[in-house]
């Protein structure tokens, strides 16, 4: 059975709508991890690169900073991604959320609360600085990008093109609902996991 990666936005977790709805429409076919993923980015990428590691995913599925982290990992690890609504430049989120937040889904470690600084406003700078500088030519084919044309708070589609080429819109926004997961995000993936093997 082949394997899928779904890496959750900055707010999320793995136990969030896009996840278990990617899970719930890939059951039986395909295995969907939905890992809860460290605030830090550093310590997120590193996760990120065990599980692959360990797990061997067929394909990556990010969406929004989980798309960013998707991005860097896909070409490193040779794994296609499917990028739904990147977001590049977390920096600028940041700036204008510092203090203590809630996590809008459960995690597993149950801790909901979390803060946000400068620090990590640093770090996340540090990431964006090089995120693609393992972005080549031969590999651009395989990392697929699907935005919602409804989408608020990412609009980095003119960025992503400037690095890759399969470009999708869906007339949804920043985060997708269950059924527009089902929609649009599956038959992208699932055409990804027959035609975009890394060989």
């Amino acid at each position: 059975m082949k394997k899928i990666v779904f890496l959750h936005g900055f707010f999320a977790s793995g136990q969030c709508i896009p996840a278990m709805a990617l899970r719930e429409a890939f059951m039986g076919k395909a295995e969907v991890l939905t890992p809860d993923l460290p605030m830090l980015p550093h310590k997120a990428l590193e996760l990120i690169r065990e599980l692959c590691d360990q797990e061997h995913p067929d394909l990556l599925v990010g969406n929004s900073c989980g798309a960013f982290y998707a991005q860097m990992v896909a070409p490193v690890a040779g794994i296609p991604a499917l990028l739904g609504n990147p977001h590049f430049q977390m920096t600028e989120f940041l700036k204008s959320r510092i203090g203590e937040h809630q996590y809008k889904s459960p995690r597993k470690d149950g801790n909901q609360t979390f803060f946000i600084d400068e620090a990590l406003i640093e770090e996340f700078a540090e990431v964006e600085a090089i995120q693609f500088n393992s972005c080549t030519p031969s590999f651009s084919n395989h990392v697929w990008g699907l935005f919602g044309e409804h989408d608020t708070l990412a609009h980095f589609e003119p960025l992503f093109l400037k690095h890759y080429t399969h470009s999708f819109h869906f007339p949804g926004n920043h985060t997708p609902t269950a059924e527009e997961v089902k929609k649009w995000y599956v038959p992208l993936a699932e055409k990804m996991l027959d035609d975009q093997m890394i060989t």
